[in-house]
């Protein structure tokens, strides 16, 4: 499965976090090589919390910028590499802040979620922080009956769903997500008639309503090991379905459509991550100001759960 040269490599960089007290947290849309070293691998909510919890000196993220971001927001004290400094999540580049405080002035009265898909100028401007495990929660938590929910529009129409709030969704999207259709399903479904539909909260909400199960990756993974079906059509990016197929082969896992793939995710790599660790290179630093205020959003969030 894997090259000799990967293998080398796999063993270089477990020799070095051992050495250098490093920990490297890894999403489950990484490659599955990553997945040979990493110490965590999980969603962006299972993410942040290990990374507020560790203990080690240095954290390698394998994810893309908004990811290292927020860990260096739990972790002023700690340093945060990110391998591929290049990995940038194109929704969380759909919001500025300049933007942001202008509809907050248009809607004095309404509370800020922000999705942990954004950058920690973002952050600092916003009440409280979620992720698609925690949404739903995160927005009933809240006294103000008007929510500003920003970048992911799907992600907000889905919370709408489950809460008597008015959500004002802000115009983003995840464009992995997006390329997930209702007919495209549908027609999936029909040449698998027997298989399960999971899906992200990110997809459209035509596409949500023909799910079975509507979660997180790392929920997604936890349904269908817990689930008695045999097959599952899975409605978000590749990765998951490689971790899936490496951690159930008894079971079969479709996309649809196939191929989905986030780029960006895909920008790290073993060599990468061997020279992170070995030159901790693309240090994460941000303003003390602004790391301050986007804790406080992911602190709520965390305490919350």
């Amino acid at each position: 499965m894997y090259t000799h040269i990967q293998l080398k490599t796999i063993e270089r960089i477990n020799r070095l976090k051992k050495r250098k007290n490093a920990i490297i947290l890894v999403h489950n849309y990484q490659r599955p090589e990553i997945y040979r070293v990493a110490d965590y691998i999980g969603d962006s909510f299972g993410l942040s919390k290990k990374a507020a919890q560790t203990d080690a000196d240095l954290i390698v993220f394998c994810g893309v910028d908004f990811m290292a971001e927020s860990a260096c927001i739990l972790n002023p004290n700690k340093t945060v590499l990110l391998p591929a400094k290049e990995a940038c999540c194109p929704m969380a580049a759909m919001v500025k802040v300049q933007d942001l405080r202008q509809m907050k002035e248009q809607y004095p009265d309404a509370a800020v979620v922000c999705y942990i898909n954004t950058t920690a100028d973002i952050k600092a401007e916003s009440d409280i922080c979620c992720t698609s495990s925690n949404t739903v929660k995160v927005v009933n938590s809240l006294e103000e009956d008007t929510i500003i929910f920003v970048p992911d529009k799907n992600l907000a129409k889905y919370a709408a769903k489950y809460t008597v709030k008015k959500i004002i969704p802000w115009n983003g999207w995840c464009y992995v997500h997006d390329k997930f259709s209702a007919n495209g399903l549908k027609e999936a479904k029909r040449l698998h008639p027997d298989a399960k539909v999971v899906v992200h909260p990110e997809c459209k909400p035509d596409v949500i309503e023909l799910a079975d199960y509507v979660g997180s990756t790392s929920q997604m993974i936890e349904y269908t090991k817990k689930d008695n079906a045999k097959e599952y059509i899975v409605g978000t990016e590749i990765g998951l379905i490689e971790r899936l197929k490496l951690e159930l082969p008894e079971k079969t896992f479709l996309q649809a459509p196939p191929g989905s793939t986030c780029i960006q995710m895909k920008k790290n790599n073993l060599q990468l991550v061997l020279k992170s660790l070995e030159e901790e290179q693309h240090k994460i630093t941000l303003p003390e100001n602004t790391r301050k205020n986007a804790r406080r959003a992911l602190n709520r969030m965390l305490e919350i759960g």
